[in-house]
C-alpha cells in the first residue's frame, strides 16, 4: 500500500478550513477528517466540546470511527490521555522549531515529563498518528486525508514522516474578521479580545510561515479571501498541489453540493449537508467598533502588507474620517 497522502491544513482559527475540507471531501478517495488533533480528547475522553462526528454520532459509536480506534487501542482511556498529555508537551505551537529541526533529520527520542508522568517521545506520538491516517487511508482517504488541526508544529514533525506523503496547506484570513467571530462566545468557543485573537493569529502565521521556509516544495499558502473570491480557481489549485487531478466541486459562483462527512470537529458547519456557497462573511464591518478593530490591527501589523490585507479596512477608515 502506498504511503498515506495528508494535506494537513494550518493557521490560526476561523480561516474557512472546515468548509474547504469539507468541499474536497466530496472528491473519490478524499476523506475529510476534521481536526484529527482532537480525536483523543474530544472523541475518546469527551473532555472538550464540539466532539460530535460530522455524521451526527459521537465519534466513539460512528462507524467509521469505531473501527478506527478499535485498532492499536487507540479507543482506550489510558492511550487518549497518553496522546493528550504528549500533544501538549510536544506539539504546541512554542515547539515549532524543535520539529523543524526533527523533520529534517534530527532525532528527538528522549522523553519527558510532566505532572501526570512520562510523556512520549515525538517519534512515538507521531507514529500512531500515522497509523491512524493508514487506516482512514483504507476507509475512504485512498487519495487523500484532509486533516485541518491547524498546529503547525504538528505539521512540521509529520513532514519528517518517511511513511506518509504530507503537504501543508497553510490557510490565512483578515484578522479583522477573525476577531469578530471570536468576539461571543458560541457553543464550542470562549470569546476572545480582538487584540488576543490577533495576537494569536500573528504567532500561528508566523509559525506556519517557518514551515515554508524549511519545506517549500510542500507548502502552499492561500487566502480566505481569494477562495471566496474565486473558489473554483483556488480550489483547483488547491487540488494540483495535494496532487489531485479532475474537475474542482464547486461551480463558478462558489456553490457546492456537501453530503455527509466524518469531521472529529471543527465548526459546527461541518453538520450542514445541501447546497452551499462560498462567500466571504461581511458582518464584522457592522460588528467590530472602530476601537476593536484598531486593537486586532495592532498585534498583526508585522504581516498585514505582507498577506495583503490594508492597514486599516478602507470604508471603514473613509467612515471615521467623515464622521
Amino acid at each position: 500500500m502506498a504511503d498515506p497522502r495528508v494535506l494537513y491544513i494550518t493557521g490560526w482559527m476561523r480561516c474557512g478550513s472546515t468548509l474547504l475540507g469539507n468541499v474536497l471531501g466530496e472528491l473519490p478517495g478524499v476523506l475529510h477528517v476534521g481536526e484529527l488533533h482532537y480525536l483523543w480528547r474530544n472523541g475518546v475522553l469527551g473532555a472538550g466540546t464540539n466532539s460530535t462526528c460530522g455524521c451526527g454520532s459521537d465519534v466513539t459509536s460512528c462507524g467509521l470511527w469505531s473501527r478506527v480506534l478499535a485498532e492499536g487501542g487507540d479507543g482506550r482511556h489510558e492511550t487518549a490521555r497518553r496522546m493528550v498529555r504528549a500533544q501538549h508537551a510536544l506539539l504546541r505551537t512554542r515547539h515549532i522549531r524543535a520539529r523543524l529541526t526533527g523533520s529534517r533529520g534530527t532525532a528527538h527520542a528522549v522523553p519527558t515529563a510532566d505532572a501526570a508522568g512520562t510523556v512520549d517521545t515525538v517519534d512515538a506520538t507521531l507514529a500512531r498518528t500515522a497509523a491512524i491516517y493508514r487506516r482512514l487511508a483504507g476507509l475512504g482517504g485512498e487519495r487523500l486525508i484532509v486533516d485541518g488541526s491547524k498546529y503547525p508544529a504538528e505539521a512540521a514533525a509529520l513532514l519528517g514522516r518517511s511513511d506518509l506523503d504530507v503537504r501543508v496547506l497553510h490557510m490565512v484570513r483578515d484578522p479583522r474578521p477573525t476577531a469578530y467571530s471570536y468576539k461571543r462566545a458560541k457553543d464550542y468557543i470562549d470569546p476572545m479580545s480582538p487584540a488576543r485573537s490577533s495576537a494569536y493569529w500573528t504567532a500561528f502565521n508566523l509559525a506556519s510561515e517557518l514551515i515554508g521556509r524549511a519545506h517549500p516544495g510542500r507548502y502552499l499558502r492561500v487566502r480566505h479571501e481569494d477562495l471566496c473570491r474565486d473558489p473554483r480557481r483556488v480550489v483547483g489549485t488547491i487540488m494540483r498541489f495535494a496532487g489531485l487531478d479532475g474537475d474542482a466541486p464547486v461551480d463558478g459562483t462558489g456553490r457546492v453540493s456537501l453530503g455527509s462527512n466524518h469531521t472529529v470537529t471543527g465548526n459546527p458547519d461541518r453538520l450542514s449537508t445541501g447546497e452551499a456557497v462560498i462567500r466571504a462573511d461581511e458582518r464584522w464591518r457592522a460588528g467590530l467598533t472602530a476601537r476593536e478593530i484598531v486593537a486586532a490591527t495592532g498585534p498583526a501589523l508585522p504581516l498585514l502588507a505582507r498577506y495583503g490585507y490594508p492597514l486599516l479596512p478602507i470604508e471603514e477608515a473613509a467612515s471615521w474620517i467623515s464622521g
